[in-house]
C-alpha cells in the first residue's frame, strides 16, 4: 500500500515538472520572434514621454547612417529637427513603425535614408524592389499626412557594399524619377558627392567601411541644408 502511495506521488511531482516545462517552453516563440528593434522604439517612447515633443518639426527617419548622426541636432542649429533613426533598419522596418516613429510627432517635413540595408540583406532584393518598398512608405505616410514634405537622401556607396553600386544607382535613379512627379518632395543626391575619379572615397567613412565619419557627414550636411523647411 505505501508502495504505491510512493508511485503516485513519484508520478504526480513528475507531472508537476512536466507542467513547469511546457510552461517555459510556451514563452520561447514570443522570445524568438521578438520584433527587431523594439528596445530602440520602446527607448523612443520613454523619452518622448519625459521630454514631449512639438509637432510641426522635421523628423529624420532611417536607417544607421541617419541613428549615428549623433548631432544632427547641432548641425542644423537653425531648425527644429527630430532624429529617429534607428538600428540596420529597412524600408519595411520604417513602415511597419510609421505609427510610432512617424505619426505621432506629426511633423511639417520628414528626411528619409533607407534602402541600403534592404540591397545588402539579400541578393534577392533588387533596386525594383527597393523602389516600391519606398512607394509603399510614401503612400503610408502621405495618407496620414497628405500636406507633409517628403526628403529623400539618396543611397550612399560605401566600400564594405562596392559589390551594390550599381544596384544602389539603380535604386536612386527609380526614387528620384518617382519624386519628381510627386508635389512637395526633394531628392538629395549625397551618392555623386562620395566619388571621386570614379572610386567610392574611403576617406569618408570609419574602420568598418560602412559607416561614415565627421568628413562624410559634413557632406551630407552641405547637401541636405537646402532642402530643409525654416
Amino acid at each position: 500500500m505505501a508502495y504505491r502511495n510512493v508511485r503516485k506521488l513519484l508520478k504526480l511531482i513528475d507531472m508537476k515538472k512536466l507542467g513547469i516545462i511546457l510552461f517555459l517552453f510556451s514563452f520561447l516563440p514570443a522570445i524568438a520572434q521578438k520584433t527587431p528593434f523594439a528596445d530602440e522604439i520602446s527607448a523612443f517612447k520613454k523619452q518622448d514621454s519625459l521630454y514631449p515633443v512639438k509637432a510641426k518639426q522635421i523628423l529624420f527617419i532611417g536607417s544607421s547612417s541617419f541613428r549615428m548622426w549623433t548631432n544632427v541636432q547641432q548641425e542644423f542649429k537653425d531648425y527644429p529637427v527630430i532624429n529617429r533613426g534607428f538600428g540596420g533598419s529597412t524600408l519595411p522596418d520604417l513602415i511597419y513603425y510609421a505609427r510610432d516613429i512617424i505619426f505621432p510627432y506629426d511633423p511639417k517635413q520628414i528626411v528619409i535614408y533607407c534602402g541600403d540595408n534592404d540591397l545588402a540583406s539579400s541578393d534577392t532584393v533588387t533596386s525594383m524592389i527597393v523602389l516600391k518598398r519606398f512607394q509603399t512608405l510614401f503612400k503610408t505616410i502621405r495618407e496620414r499626412l497628405p500636406q507633409v514634405s517628403i526628403v529623400f537622401v539618396s543611397i550612399k556607396p560605401s566600400p564594405s557594399r562596392a559589390r551594390l553600386v550599381e544596384e544602389m544607382q539603380n535604386a536612386n535613379a527609380l526614387i528620384k524619377a518617382f519624386l519628381a512627379g510627386q508635389p512637395n518632395t526633394g531628392f538629395v543626391d549625397v551618392f555623386d558627392k562620395m566619388i571621386r575619379k570614379g572610386k567610392i572615397r574611403k576617406d569618408l567613412f570609419r574602420d568598418d567601411m560602412l559607416h561614415m565619419n565627421a568628413k562624410g557627414y559634413a557632406i551630407w550636411r552641405k547637401s541636405i541644408k537646402p532642402y530643409l523647411l525654416k
